[in-house]
């Protein structure tokens, strides 16, 4: 007489229980998930995570959130986190993560042999996973291409009343200022600020698509905007998004020959490893499968984003924003200016 089979469900009781009892390197089991906080949508993540998983067998498990509720809740969480890795946009909000400690290094040859230093935590925090630049765009039938050159050509009395910008509680302008005071110091940024703020043609209000649709319908004539938006837009099939964008140019700032010289403003979408993570291996492992060229071309392609690697083809729509230098500056200082950057805009009355 045979004996009685165990359920599947009773089996995986006893495996943990066991697993709990034993100690030491050879108990430990092989790690097959990752518990994963994204602030990137999870249509913007998804496709890769599920890739991942059929080529490792590793599960993602995927929590999507504002990156202001993800990081409080790592806060609040802290060591008993489930966490292994965060993704957020913004060196600035990676580096307020490494500044709360829910961060820990990421020390892989092949991550740091694909990411270029500047887009790289200095301490190995973070690592960028995509860039995206904040250019300056135009409306095609009422500015001149000609008349454009620098991010700080934008307090020119020309261009009263003709620009629009989002709020200064938005941290993308907030890294633009901190990027500002890192090339001309403190009081040169304040006075471009001001400069600009007395450029406005509104109040701040909106997201980036919502610059860029007030520029299509004559409320201003310029616009800063990351070009992810713009992409997105002009990729779109809705008409009520792809219109707007169409009329609409890309012009890029600070160029070789255009003040300085030292390059658009570029950030980051990033990940970080969590300082509570318990499936390190399998999360390393997953940092680096989206460097790959594979993962890579979805950004430049497919989501819209500049990939951080190089060598990756991009998008039609991306090409056709034309090429350019990015300011070379490495990006964990933007983190490090923002608390100024954030003073900087207040004494402006940037709202």
């Amino acid at each position: 007489m045979s004996a009685p089979r165990l359920s599947d469900s009773l089996v995986l009781a006893l495996s943990a229980t066991l697993a709990l009892t034993l100690s030491g390197p050879a108990a430990a089991a092989p790690e097959t998930e990752v518990n994963l906080y994204s602030a990137r949508k999870e249509e913007l993540i998804k496709p890769l995570l599920d890739r991942f998983t059929e080529q490792t067998g590793i599960r993602v498990n995927l929590l999507t959130g504002k990156a202001e509720a993800l990081l409080q809740r790592l806060k609040s969480e802290g060591r008993n986190s489930p966490a292994d890795l965060l993704i957020t946009v913004d060196a600035g909000n990676l580096h307020q993560a490494k500044s709360a400690g829910v961060t820990q290094p990421i020390d892989v040859e092949t991550v740091n042999a694909a990411v270029p230093a500047n887009y790289r935590d200095p301490d190995g925090h973070w690592v960028a996973l995509s860039v995206r630049a904040r250019p300056i765009l135009y409306a095609r039938d009422r500015v001149d291409s000609g008349q454009l050159s620098t991010y700080e050509d934008l307090t020119d009395p020309r261009w009263k009343g003709r620009i629009c910008v989002r709020s200064s509680d938005n941290v993308y302008n907030q890294s633009m200022v901190a990027s500002l005071i890192a090339a001309d110091g403190i009081e040169a940024a304040e006075t471009w600020a001001k400069g600009l703020v007395a450029n406005l043609a509104r109040p701040p209000q909106g997201g980036d698509r919502d610059q860029i649709k007030a520029a299509a319908v004559g409320e201003c004539d310029l616009a800063l905007a990351n070009t992810y938006y713009l992409a997105g837009m002009l990729d779109s099939d809705d008409p009520a998004e792809r219109d707007p964008a169409r009329a609409l140019a890309v012009f890029w700032p600070n160029q070789p020959g255009q003040g300085d010289g030292r390059g658009v403003h570029v950030n980051v979408s990033g990940v970080a490893l969590t300082a509570s993570a318990r499936n390190r291996e399998a999360a390393l492992k997953l940092v680096e499968f989206l460097l790959t060229p594979e993962s890579q071309a979805w950004y430049g392609q497919v989501n819209g984003e500049y990939p951080v690697r190089e060598g990756i083809d991009i998008s039609p729509t991306l090409v056709g924003f034309g090429p350019f230098e990015a300011d070379d500056l490495n990006l964990g200082r933007l983190g490090e200016l923002n608390a100024e950057a954030v003073r900087v805009m207040d004494r402006a009355g940037w709202k």
